[in-house]
């Protein structure tokens, strides 16, 4: 799990802003169907919004945390039931400030 700096963090928040998200955590929970999914969506396009169908937020808090885990991804953010959550690409897009 790589981490970011509070400027870095800031930065991606902006970006994020105006994203929908691109996958989405349903009543089965996270499988690992929707981890791989959400690696795709990571090398497709660094940052990515998760929309997570549970209404507990420690479990949403949790999930965060074993995405970050299992992709190798910085949790951006949690506001309710989105999850945000970047990695760099390989010939990254995203530049980050220092």
């Amino acid at each position: 799990m790589k981490t970011l700096t509070p400027t870095q963090r800031q930065y991606l928040k902006g970006l994020a802003h105006n994203h929908q998200p691109v996958v989405m955590i349903g009543s089965n929970g996270l499988t690992p169907a929707v981890l791989k999914e959400i690696d795709l969506a990571l090398k497709a396009h660094e940052l990515i919004k998760i929309k997570a169908a549970s209404d507990e937020p420690d479990t949403r808090r949790a999930w965060l945390e074993e995405i970050a885990v299992a992709t190798g991804a910085a949790p951006v953010q949690q506001i309710g039931k989105v999850l945000v959550i970047y990695r760099a690409a390989d010939k990254p897009v995203i530049v980050l400030p220092a």
